[in-house]
């Protein structure tokens, strides 16, 4: 089963991208080798969906933050190695050593430069599975959670053709038909057994690199709890691409799986679902969150509708817009599929009234489908007031704080609803009215 989560999604929890500044991606994204790039770029891509398989990859993680060890292979001799093992051979040995010899020859008469790629890839190997051997032995064994694979990255090792690789000496001439025999042995019988070591490596990278970021941040591991369970409890939950973030608890669970937010304008609604889902995100990759303790119930998808924008090309208004996201939520919901849904200030594209009878109305549509944990957010609060019968619906909002004519906002969330109203104020603030008078003026 593949974790659901669509294009708009990923974009506004800017979750991917590379070379984007501010992207989840990006602040994890300090791996050392391309293979290490590509698995980290899978997994970004297939979050888990069981919750043994989250749990266990979150405890290798873990693991390697507490051994704090070091990524000792050189990602030069790691391509070349790469790049050699790509070179396809013939499977009869014979023709193999003719190949070399033919090699070697034409590097004497000519500028061939294949006789000595081969002798530089086969050096590459037997330094890269020198480094793989000695990082093998050093890493801990009790208690490690990925144990399994070292024991089997050393049995590979300890195979007598890879053993005596190991131990020849790179700084002397290595004979032809050793040249060959290892290229006939590496490309053909041990191919496989070469995949498994540079697969090593590239995981080795991104658990590294990963769990390096989560110590430096002061990152937290997520447990992740069977689906039917559908709860989500955060401690001290925050977004993690943020310098200094304010940090909140959350609690959902099935007797309460909506929560209705309600603040001003700029008071940190936006930021504080976009923490939620990031968070459930990388909890589901078994990844490093920005949280103190997370425990969630595994969902099948992910669904957000936070910055909806017009489809000039669909001939799509803001409204309408918003109206196909929610009813392509909806499809998902009565699916039966248990989903995290988050709404960001519906219907901010019509009138106030149709505004407040929109939220009110899917509010109530989506509360009833209790194995979805839902949150929407609006600063309509009078939708708060008609939505307090419902019990499985729980109040919080963002306070805004007064000093003087200048709101400052806490970012902390406060049970309840809130009766904010900055909007006029904020504008008196930045002096528009006066400008606007003063045009009027010139005007006249």
């Amino acid at each position: 089963m593949n974790f659901g989560i669509d294009k708009q999604t990923l974009e506004e929890l800017n979750l991917l991208g590379k070379f984007k500044q501010g992207s989840v991606y990006h602040l994890f994204n300090h791996v050392k080798t391309r293979g290490g790039e590509k698995l980290l770029d899978d997994m970004f891509r297939s979050p888990l969906t069981h919750e043994n398989a989250i749990n266990n990859r979150s405890e290798i993680f873990r693991f390697f933050q507490r051994a704090e060890l070091t990524f000792p292979f050189e990602v030069q001799q790691v391509n070349r190695m790469r790049e050699y093992l790509d070179t396809s051979v013939s499977s009869k040995a014979g023709l193999v050593l003719v190949n070399i010899y033919m090699k070697k020859l034409l590097s004497g008469l000519t500028r061939d430069e294949r006789y000595k790629k081969s002798i530089q890839g086969l050096q590459a190997i037997i330094v890269t599975l020198n480094k793989c051997f000695s990082f093998a032995e050093s890493v801990p064994m009790a208690g490690n959670p990925y144990a399994a694979r070292v024991q089997e990255v050393k049995e590979i090792l300890q195979l007598k053709s890879l053993d005596r690789l190991r131990n020849m000496d790179i700084y002397q001439a290595i004979p032809v038909k050793t040249i060959a025999y290892y290229e006939h042995l590496l490309k053909g019988k041990y191919q496989q057994k070469m995949e498994q070591l540079l697969q090593f490596i590239y995981e080795v990278d991104v658990f590294i690199s990963v769990s390096n970021v989560a110590r430096e941040k002061n990152f937290g591991y997520a447990k992740a709890l069977p689906a039917k369970e559908n709860t989500v409890s955060a401690t001290a939950l925050a977004h993690p691409c943020i310098s200094n973030p304010v940090s909140n608890n959350i609690s959902m669970f099935t007797k309460q799986n909506v929560l209705f937010l309600t603040g001003a304008n700029m008071a940190g609604k936006s930021t504080m679902m976009k923490a939620i889902g990031i968070g459930m995100y990388l909890a589901h990759m078994g990844f490093p969150v920005a949280a103190t303790k997370l425990e969630f119930s595994v969902r099948e998808g992910m669904y957000s509708s936070i910055n909806v924008a017009d489809n000039i090309g669909l001939g799509y208004s803001h409204f309408y817009a918003e109206v196909v996201r929610v009813k392509r939520a909806a499809e998902a919901a009565a699916s039966g599929q248990r989903l995290l849904l988050m709404f960001d200030e519906l219907f901010k594209g019509t009138n106030v009234k149709d505004a407040y009878d929109g939220t009110l109305a899917v509010t109530e549509g989506f509360s009833e489908y209790r194995e979805c944990l839902f949150i929407v957010s609006t600063h309509i609060t009078e939708v708060g007031e008609a939505l307090k019968k419902y019990p499985n619906i729980q109040f919080l909002f963002m306070p805004t704080v007064m000093e003087g004519s200048k709101p400052r906002y806490t970012y902390k969330l406060q049970s309840g609803i809130t009766e904010d109203r900055q909007g006029m104020m904020i504008i008196r603030n930045e002096g528009i009215l006066e400008l606007l008078d003063k045009g009027a003026g010139i005007t006249a």
